[in-house]
C-alpha cells in the first residue's frame, strides 16, 4: 500500500487505521498533513492515476477533514468511517507512488 513511505510512516498510518486503536485529532491531522505533502511531493506522478479514483481520494480526504470540525468534546465520531475514508484517500496517493 504505501511503497515509498519510510518504516515509521508505514507504521504510524497501519497504527492509526487499525481498528482497535482509537481514533484522536491528533492522528488524523498528521495523516492528512501526510496525504497533502505527498500529493505535493508526488503531483507529477499523481498523473497516471485515473481521474475517477483521483475525485474518490478527494472525497475521502475532505470527508475526513469534514469529521474533524464536526467532532465534540475531542472525540471523533464514526470512527469506522473515518477510517476508511483515509484508508481510500491514502490509496490514490501511493498509487501515484
Amino acid at each position: 500500500m504505501l511503497k515509498s513511505a519510510s518504516e515509521p510512516v508505514k507504521l504510524r498510518i497501519a497504527r492509526i487505521l487499525h481498528p482497535s486503536n482509537p481514533l484522536c485529532a491528533a492522528d488524523v491531522i498528521w495523516l492528512l498533513e501526510w496525504i497533502k505533502k505527498k500529493v505535493a511531493d508526488d503531483a507529477p506522478r499523481l498523473a497516471l492515476v485515473p481521474q475517477p479514483h483521483l475525485i474518490r481520494s478527494y472525497t475521502c480526504f475532505a470527508e475526513a477533514a469534514m469529521a474533524l470540525i464536526h467532532q465534540r468534546h475531542g472525540r471523533i465520531l464514526e470512527a469506522e468511517r473515518l477510517r476508511a475514508a483515509l484508508a481510500e484517500a491514502i490509496a490514490a496517493v501511493s498509487a501515484g507512488a
